[in-house]
């Protein structure tokens, strides 16, 4: 019997706890009215990831000339498109109610949606009111000297609340469905997924933090969880590889594509005068240990133990420190030579107008001088914390993708 994703609660009818089996004309059904809500989530998930890497690369080209910027109209107008997709959701499953709406929704005092689209609906409340604080803030404490800041932390909640529930969307559609169509498109939002993480850990991921023991224990942390969740989740195969893969190539998108645009900065002080949009670092290799990650989830079938569950998660954290360190350790050497510095890996060129230019830094591993603050080798006691990081993030995908696999609503 399928299993609801929520828990019985006040407010929440007792009924979403146990979907009935559909038929075969039903399930046909409840496959065509999944679809276009699932990409119309995706479409908003991916707006928000192309309007937030764009602002990052306008905030380091041009600096913060007005907020009706291309890139804020990307990002809000991605939150406006999830918002209104889920909230015409819950109008369509509370006030027009197919036969088929009990197993593809949950009820919260009284409103019916999908699981992902109560998500989704909070993430929107969440970005759009980030927006006149993000406006208030840079008129009173002018451009951010950092991408995590108050407004934008609220902004960014809200943007891994809405991809979060365009997940659950997809994930519900895939388990549905289960056709090729619906697998793909779950693996897809999964990707935007992963790449929205990397956003958000950009400033400890840039090649000349490559060598130290903090960049592998976020790499463990952001990257590990999303992989394995997803590779438990997902129906297709090799779902772990597919969703690297396909992160990876947006990012390289991005970092290709930024700097055909012209760009001139308009704030002082201008230390570095860049002629083009500045593009994000060359991605990390994180399809490397997700084909590690399939292969060993093909070859051990999940378990409801919870102590083979833990030793599965400490396997995977093996296979990700084994796989992930050799390889990211010797591409970042390459990343800051000469011969990286051209337009497909963008060495050397993701330096913002800020930034005051000498090769004979800007060439060199950080944090890994001692008589210099922030001093952090990667120790043998860093790789062990890393395993354990990646070791109780592998676990906690286990769970979760377990639980996903359940999904229906």
């Amino acid at each position: 019997m399928q299993t609801s994703p929520v828990a019985a609660a006040p407010g929440i009818a007792t009924d979403a706890l146990e979907p009935v089996p559909p038929s075969a004309q039903a399930r046909r059904e409840i496959t065509h009215a999944g679809f276009w809500p699932s990409v119309l989530f995706a479409v908003a998930a991916t707006s928000i990831l192309i309007g937030i890497i764009w602002d990052i690369s306008w905030h380091i080209s041009i600096g913060r000339d007005t907020f009706w910027t291309p890139a804020h109209m990307a990002v809000y107008l991605g939150g406006l498109l999830g918002g209104f997709t889920g909230g015409w959701l819950a109008l369509r499953y509370t006030f027009f109610p197919g036969p088929n709406a009990r197993n593809e929704s949950v009820s919260i005092f009284g409103v019916r949606a999908p699981l992902g689209a109560w998500v989704t609906m909070w993430g929107a409340v969440a970005m759009l009111t980030s927006a006149p604080f993000d406006d208030w803030w840079h008129n009173a404490y002018g451009l951010d000297v950092r991408i995590i800041s108050p407004p934008h932390t609220v902004l960014g909640i809200g943007m891994i609340a809405i991809s979060v529930g365009a997940l659950l969307v997809g994930l519900a559609h895939q388990n549905r469905a289960n056709d090729r169509t619906g697998n793909w498109l779950f693996t897809y939002i999964g990707a935007v997924f992963v790449t929205l993480g990397s956003v958000f850990s950009m400033e400890l991921t840039f090649p000349n933090l490559q060598h130290a023991a903090t960049f592998y224990e976020v790499c463990a942390a952001v990257f590990v969880l999303r992989l394995v969740t997803l590779g438990v989740a997902g129906r297709i195969s090799w779902p772990t590889t597919r969703v690297a893969t396909i992160s990876v190539g947006i990012q390289c998108l991005a970092t290709w594509i930024l700097p055909l645009f012209h760009a001139q900065p308009k704030l002082a002080p201008i230390f570095n005068p860049v002629t083009h949009m500045v593009p994000p670092a060359f991605p990390v290799l994180i399809m490397v240990p997700a084909v590690g990650i399939d292969l060993l989830l093909q070859k051990t079938p999940l378990s409801d133990s919870p102590w083979k569950r833990v030793l599965l998660g400490c396997l995977l954290g093996t296979v990700f420190i084994a796989t992930f360190i050799p390889v990211q350790w010797l591409f970042a050497e390459f990343l800051l030579t000469p011969h990286a510095d051209n337009w497909f890996f963008a060495g050397d060129r993701y330096w913002g107008y800020q930034t005051r230019i000498d090769h004979l830094w800007t060439h060199k591993f950080f944090r890994l001088a001692k008589d210099m603050d922030g001093y952090d080798p990667l120790t043998p006691r860093a790789v062990g914390l890393t395993w354990l990081i990646a070791s109780v993030s592998s676990w906690l995908g286990v769970v979760w993708g377990g639980w996903m696999k359940r999904v229906h609503r």
